[in-house]
């Protein structure tokens, strides 16, 4: 079983599609890594030698930023708009849409699910 950056790769699927898996390792990047190392897309992660594991490992290492270290300088970028105070950081600090969506009628992944409203009589 192939074990990169902390990520199983699926055994049964293409190199180029298993080593998306990696977080911050997208089909273009990983077309990219597979492209420098010499590996051919087409091959199933099972079929992988040692030296070409070995290989991919390297170059995700020593070119990249993946997985914990990217999850941690998102958040860090995160935190610093909140700290400064700036109009991206204040949505994420209330929880709302961050890139100009509409909040009126959609965003419901960002707000949460809908409150109801105090019970009205007649």
């Amino acid at each position: 079983m192939a074990r990169i950056a902390g990520v199983d790769l699926p055994r049964d699927k293409r190199v180029e599609i298993g080593i998306t898996y990696i977080f911050g390792i997208g089909l273009t990047t990983a077309k990219k890594v597979l492209e420098t190392t010499g590996i051919s897309p087409d091959i199933r992660v099972k079929d992988l030698t040692d030296a070409e594991i070995t290989k991919l490992r390297q170059t995700l290492e020593n070119d990249y930023r993946t997985e914990g270290s990217l999850r941690s300088e998102i958040t860090f970028n995160i935190r610093r708009l909140m700290d400064i105070g700036c109009y991206r950081g204040l949505r994420h600090r209330r929880g709302l849409p961050v890139r100009g969506q509409r909040t009126r009628t959609n965003a419901r992944m960002r707000k949460g699910p809908r409150r109801a409203i105090g019970g009205k009589r007649k």
